[in-house]
């Protein structure tokens, strides 16, 4: 023997399994390839691609038609665009593969863009963006009647007239929403080019509460010239007063909520200036005014300094009014240039006659019908008198 000791077959054995474990386990060469695929596919990146524009940073963008959202080979799950101070802008994803906003789109806004589809296996792909709006050079507003907060008569239309000539209406017409509570169908209706009036089929039920949104700003209304308000509008309609005016029998019969509640002798217009038949609503109340002729087209016929307790009924000049000087007419024949005289005193002073007791209980939306004129009946755009429209030619 040369002195050392035999490997015993533990040790052996030991060291053979030490070797077989550092080798993997014994695992194959095609196993280990697998769990590497594995990793991967799940690492792969996404096949979804999203596509915004404009581009990203753009400055001067359209307001309207330039925001397009698009994904290729996959579908959109999410789209937010927002403005700098966070307020969203309403639109829809359709059948995945588009976003387009609900309405046009502020101007000399700032608005950010987050945009995410999946593609078929789950994989998500998003793109951030942000881009500028244009500054016009020309813009317009809607100067608007009835006034926030106010309580108006039930004939009282929803009316804006604009600043500038509206040669795209539609678009105008779509930034305008207007709600109501109880709910009621409500349908515009433009006369000419720069005023729109809203109203109900039937004059509005008494304690109606009305609230109009004018997003106009970004809104092109005409080529070069956009809308430059956003306003909330709320006014609430009070009871219902309709009063009657027949030129035949020189009387005028007020009614509060259907109920009939006076009845007060007028004077109309005289032959040659028979006053305009038809359904006329309030539009402003003056305590004292001064009527000159000239004004509508009457030369020096009269000039009435104090012409007391006068209500406006048309644009061209048709009142209702408080006369002093009219004698023994009301009740009896007509005398005016047009307008509807009540019997009253210089100065307006006493609350008990006729044009008194009318002006202190009329409020601006006050309905009062004339008939048996001989005129023709007022035109629908001679103040608010669009009730004197068929609801089929309002809707036109």
């Amino acid at each position: 023997m040369n002195g050392r000791r035999p490997i015993s077959v533990a040790l052996l054995g030991a060291a053979l399994f030490l070797v077989t474990a550092c080798g993997g386990g014994g695992g194959s060469e095609n196993e280990g390839k697998g769990g590497s695929d594995k990793a991967a596919e799940a690492n792969k990146a996404s096949q979804a691609v999203v596509t915004v524009a404009p581009k990203d940073g753009a400055d001067s963008v359209a307001t309207s038609g330039a925001l397009k959202i698009t994904a290729d080979k996959g579908k959109l799950t999410e789209v937010k665009v927002a403005d700098s101070k966070g307020n969203e802008v309403a639109g829809a994803i359709s059948g995945g593969s588009s976003w387009t906003p609900a309405h046009h789109l502020a101007a000399s806004t700032t608005y950010k863009v987050h945009a995410v589809a999946k593609d078929e296996d789950g994989r998500a792909s998003a793109k951030d963006t942000t881009f500028t709006t244009l500054t016009p050079k020309n813009t317009f507003v809607g100067m608007f009647t009835p006034e926030d907060g106010s309580k108006v008569g039930v004939g009282m239309p929803f009316s804006i007239r604009f600043t500038r000539g509206i040669t795209h209406p539609e678009d105008v017409e779509k930034a305008i929403t207007v709600k109501t509570e109880p709910s009621v169908p409500v349908e515009p209706h433009w006369f000419g080019n720069d005023r729109i009036d809203f109203r109900p089929e039937k004059y509005w039920a008494p304690g109606t509460k009305v609230t109009v949104k004018l997003n106009l700003d970004g809104v092109e209304g005409r080529p070069g010239v956009y809308g430059k308000q956003v306003r909330t509008v709320n006014f609430t309609i009070g009871r219902s007063q309709i009063s009657t005016v027949d030129a035949k029998t020189h009387m005028m019969t007020v009614k509060r909520d259907g109920k009939t509640i006076k009845k007060i002798p007028v004077t109309t217009g005289k032959p040659g200036y028979e006053t305009w038949n038809g359904q006329m609503v309030m539009t402003e109340k003056l305590a004292v005014t001064r009527m000159n002729g000239e004004t509508v087209g009457y030369g020096g016929e009269y000039d009435i300094k104090d012409v007391p307790h006068a209500v406006r009924l048309t644009t061209s000049g048709t009142f209702i009014h408080g006369n002093y000087w009219g004698g023994d007419a009301f009740g009896n024949y007509n005398a005016s240039h047009g307008c509807i005289g009540l019997r009253d005193v210089r100065g307006g002073y006493d609350s008990n006659v006729s044009a008194a007791w009318f002006f202190n209980r009329s409020m601006i939306g006050d309905v009062v019908v004339v008939k048996n004129t001989g005129d023709k009946t007022v035109a629908p755009d001679n103040g608010l008198n669009g009730w004197n429209m068929s609801w089929a030619e309002w809707k036109k």
